[in-house]
């Protein structure tokens, strides 16, 4: 398939309310309203195809931004992709799902994440903790540097509450995601998260909202959701 006939087929499953949606989220013209769930059969078709991922990546339409993640090769690409890639992500669903997702697949993950995450731009600081949270949700506890990790709650506890919006939600879930998925860190991730405490969000909206890594993590053990890791990252 090529980048014509995928575009047609996207804007073929397009719905005006996901489109509203979407919208609502913060993506902006071009894009058609697909749910990512209706991806799914053209995704079997192609597989893995990074020179179309990049055609349908550089189009600016969100659906077929979505997309490149998708069929992307992850390891096919290099630091200097993902650095493109991040800088055409003008929001979080971008940013957050698409690119962090992508990237975690590649081995270059944790060295790139950790440039975006000490380099003070909202979205790229956002895609580097999300990333991680990835990781942590895919990987065994083996892959990963328990120091390093530690220092890295300790970053979030020092910084969490001046960070911009986006990179304040990508924090909150790091602490989570270490509490529920990295065993090794559990008690420290509990621990870093009653010292943060509630987060506050949306300050730029009407009515701003709390978000609170200490809930979340005691409602996954309550669930008995500690070590979990989910087979697939991308879908």
């Amino acid at each position: 398939m090529n980048v014509d006939t995928v575009m047609q087929e996207l804007e073929a499953l397009g719905k005006e309310r996901t489109k509203k949606i979407y919208g609502s989220n913060g993506a902006h013209e071009p894009l058609f309203g697909v749910a990512t769930g209706a991806m799914k059969p053209i995704a079997k078709k192609i597989k893995k195809d990074q020179q179309l991922a990049e055609q349908l990546y550089a189009t600016g339409n969100y659906d077929a931004m979505y997309f490149a993640g998708v069929i992307a090769d992850p390891d096919a690409m290099s630091e200097a992709d993902f650095d493109r890639w991040i800088d055409a992500a003008y929001f979080f669903m971008l940013s957050d799902f698409v690119v962090a997702v992508t990237l975690s697949e590649a081995e270059i993950a944790q060295e790139v994440s950790d440039k975006w995450i000490a380099s003070g731009d909202e979205l790229k600081m956002s895609a580097g903790w999300s990333c991680y949270c990835w990781l942590l949700g895919n990987r065994p506890d083996s892959e990963f540097s328990q120091a390093k990790l530690s220092n890295m709650l300790d970053l979030v506890e020092n910084t969490i509450h001046d960070s911009p919006e986006r990179t304040k939600y990508a924090m909150n879930n790091f602490i989570y995601t270490v509490g529920v998925s990295y065993l090794p860190l559990h008690d420290k991730a509990v621990e870093t998260a009653k010292a943060v405490g509630p987060v506050e969000v949306n300050k730029d909206k009407p009515k701003s909202k709390w978000i609170n890594a200490s809930e979340n993590i005691q409602t996954a053990v309550v669930k008995n959701r500690l070590g979990f890791k989910r087979k697939h990252v991308r879908c």
